[in-house]
């Protein structure tokens, strides 16, 4: 572990089968939270690495996928978490709440001298209600679709915007969410905009000037998701020029931390108990089941890949460069050494593929290392 990782999540990896340490001369699995891991050497037995969160900025990802590692993370786990507070972001924008409460706990007097200022100081912080307003809604994964919903349900108008939406996600979105064309359409329709990506080099910025211009007057930008996604000179010009009424985030810089009109929390998206707990139990049953039976769900650069055991059998789980003939050059290596495939499944993403086979009774070492040398194999076990 290079974090501390909840107790919860721990429970899972039983200590009669795992080792589980801050320090571990050959790990063969790494759990971390925020620790930053792309300036540390990644031993060569590691053969796994579990993000107890959403996002993988911290993690080396390119580097481990070359040696056919799989990085797993934890989404949803802490999307009722992010939710909460991007929905009281809402409430703090529309009620001048921060301003509100810092302009009465800086009033001076006696009691019926503060009555009068307050009287006369509150007209400065009028509001607006919620269902009144249009929101928009970037990004419909996890965190998202739980947005999208709980907006819906306070009775605003809710616009969503993801082409990549999983058919999963829209199982879960509310029918009474409408779907924006585009980023252009979305941000010209709304009041209140909120983004839910990841940032990347396709999303660094892309809340920019010539959108928030777009956005009706006295507007609102929430950002609960990453700070790069929003171009912070273009909102505080916005917010000067009284184009923008409200910028909502997660983090604090010197360039928004203390201006009027912008609330800038500290990172306190996934700041829960609960949510802590959460994501350490589903990255920790993720890995456990990788490394017991080579099955991938929730991985950042690997293909999900879940094959049900096969009774007498060994498991074989091999990572690959997603080449032609790789899955044949495989079967021909166990079919010289005469093992029967019981059960196979392969799957690919992008410049990686993965391959799980169930073969009948026990494979020889040798036939190992016979597959370890086929060009493009960059691990294989056998479970």
């Amino acid at each position: 572990m290079l974090n501390n990782i909840s107790l919860r999540g721990l429970e899972r990896l039983p200590r009669d089968r795992y080792e589980v340490a801050s320090a571990l001369s050959d790990p063969h699995a790494v759990l971390v939270r925020s620790a930053d891991m792309h300036s540390i050497d990644i031993p060569s037995s590691v053969i796994a690495v579990g993000r107890a969160g959403a996002g993988t900025n911290n993690i080396p990802v390119s580097r481990l996928s070359a040696r056919g590692i799989p990085v797993f993370n934890a989404p949803g786990a802490n999307a009722n978490a992010v939710k909460e507070l991007v929905i009281a972001g809402l409430f703090l924008a529309a009620r001048n709440i921060c301003q509100a409460w810092d302009y009465a706990r800086n009033l001076k007097g006696s009691d019926e001298e503060l009555d009068v200022a307050v009287e006369q100081g509150k007209k400065k912080y009028v509001g607006y209600e919620l269902p009144s307003r249009t929101l928009g809604v970037i990004g419909l994964g996890a965190v998202g679709v739980e947005v999208a919903n709980a907006a819906h349900l306070l009775g605003m108008r809710v616009l969503g915007f993801d082409p990549q939406i999983t058919v999963q996600r829209a199982w879960q979105l509310s029918s009474g969410v409408q779907q924006a064309l585009s980023l252009d359409d979305l941000f010209s329709r709304c009041d209140m905009v909120t983004v839910h990506v990841p940032l990347m080099e396709a999303t660094r910025g892309f809340v920019n000037a010539a959108r928030i211009r777009l956005l009706k007057d006295n507007g609102v930008v929430l950002n609960f998701s990453r700070a790069g996604i929003v171009d912070e000179k273009a909102v505080v010009e916005a917010l000067d020029s009284g184009k923008l009424g409200a910028y909502i985030c997660d983090f604090p810089t010197n360039g928004v931390k203390n201006h009027p009109k912008i609330v800038a929390l500290p990172h306190l998206g996934a700041s829960t108990g609960e949510a802590e707990e959460n994501c350490a139990i589903m990255v920790a049953d993720t890995l456990k089941d990788f490394l017991e039976n080579g099955n991938i769900r929730h991985s950042v650069n690997f293909p999900e890949a879940v094959l049900p055991r096969t009774a007498n059998s060994t498991r074989l789980s091999i990572s690959n460069e997603n080449v032609p003939n790789m899955v044949g050059q495989i079967s021909t290596a166990l079919a010289h050494a005469r093992l029967n495939i019981a059960d196979l499944l392969n799957k690919s993403r992008g410049e990686l593929a993965y391959t799980l086979i169930d073969v009948d009774g026990q494979v020889p070492a040798g036939v190992l290392d016979q597959l370890r040398k086929i060009e493009g194999v960059l691990n294989v076990r056998a479970l």
